[in-house]
């Protein structure tokens, strides 16, 4: 889950990080008395809130220099739309006066298999363009999970760059404070870009960004809070109540993909979009999934405008083959009442032999196939249909 800047910032302040004072607008009409409460000092800069990069460039990020002014910006941004996404929530922070910019995350690296500081003279810039473009300017450090930040990583960020290191206890005290954030909530990135350095020689967190694992979210009820409160398609929201991942992939698709793997919902999409057929959604059902759930789980699918036909490809272990069989029953008996719809399934594993039969006995169209290639070729056969 990415979180909006102004909820990675409040992580911040719990964690001591420095960042400017600001307020979160979210009615225009009530937008004089929330900055008259805030106390803010102008200039300040007003930034829409939405999940995405470039919101400067999009108009998303403004100045004022009064509260007339904010007022304006407010009316303006709220409600509308930022490259496709609602902005319903604005950020606005006291402009700092500034002439360096450094970049600093943490991350979660994948190859060594903890996290990363990835540390940059050049703030402001993209990491990977940085990364591509100027490498001699980025230093990284792999931190020890059982002995966290050292006092070395930041005289050694500082020096290695040529960098003045009289900001080591500093910039020591804000990775300090970013690896809170990372450890107590599950993040796989913390981001500061960025990291600015102002008149008084203080370090201080212009704009944050955090990612935090969705596996996660059961033990984070704060982020859970703020990922339910976000604008989503209510289907999302629906598949999750059921701990189903449920994935809007084409507008005009006209079918939907069910497995339980990420892996195997990728291929089944890479193979339908190849024979020139679109998927509207696709859901990973997870493991051990039940009857009932697998039911609701079919009723969700063909519940997306425009969805025709379903493609489950399922290797059964946790989830066994007649637990799927008896929800496809379940869902043709209460959900699926269109004619035109239609299942083709394949499936392997745990009670295959029980599952074929149970989906023998189903009054509806539903096409069993022994393998993938054999599922894609049966849609394919069907594209009339579609």
């Amino acid at each position: 889950m990415k979180l909006l800047e102004y909820q990675a910032k409040a992580l911040f302040d719990e964690a001591s990080v420095a960042t400017m004072p600001g307020c979160v607008i979210r009615d225009a009409a009530g937008a004089a008395q929330v900055l008259q409460e805030a106390g803010l000092s102008y200039p300040v800069v007003v930034k829409a809130q939405v999940q995405i990069g470039g919101r400067g460039k999009a108009g998303g990020i403004r100045f004022a220099d009064n509260e007339e002014e904010v007022l304006k910006h407010a009316e303006d941004l709220l409600g509308s739309t930022l490259r496709g996404l609602p902005v319903r929530e604005l950020l606005v922070v006291e402009k700092c006066e500034h002439e360096t910019e450094w970049y600093l995350s943490i991350m979660l690296d994948r190859l060594s298999k903890r996290p990363l500081i990835m540390f940059s003279d050049l703030g402001g810039m993209e990491i990977e363009e940085t990364a591509k473009t100027r490498p001699e300017h980025l230093r990284k450090i792999t931190v020890d999970p059982m002995i966290g930040i050292q006092d070395y990583m930041a005289r050694y960020l500082l020096s290695s760059l040529g960098l003045d290191v009289s900001y080591t206890k500093a910039l020591h005290k804000m990775l300090q404070g970013l690896y809170r954030v990372f450890e107590s909530h599950d993040a796989m990135l913390v981001e500061v870009n960025p990291l600015i350095v102002d008149k008084e020689g203080k370090l201080i967190a212009l704009d944050g960004k955090v990612d935090v694992d969705d596996s996660a979210l059961y033990r984070l009820p704060d982020v859970a809070a703020w990922r339910d409160a976000m604008p989503e398609p209510e289907l999302v929201k629906e598949a999750r109540s059921f701990n189903f991942l449920y994935i809007p992939v084409e507008e005009q698709g006209t079918i939907g993909v069910v497995s339980n793997g990420s892996g195997m919902l990728m291929s089944c999409i890479d193979m339908i979009s190849r024979e020139g057929m679109k998927v509207s959604a696709a859901l990973d059902l997870g493991g051990g999934a039940t009857a009932e759930r697998i039911s609701h789980a079919m009723r969700i699918m063909f519940s997306t405008p425009g969805i025709k036909a379903v493609l489950i490809n399922i290797f059964g272990g946790i989830t066994r083959c007649d637990e799927v069989a008896g929800g496809v029953k379940l869902a043709f008996e209460n959900h699926i009442r269109n004619d035109e719809q239609f299942v083709v399934i394949r499936m392997e594993g745990t009670n295959k032999d029980l599952g074929l039969e149970i989906l023998k006995s189903i009054q509806g169209d539903v096409v069993l196939v022994p393998g993938l290639r054999e599922s894609i070729r049966a849609l394919t056969e069907r594209r009339d249909r579609l």
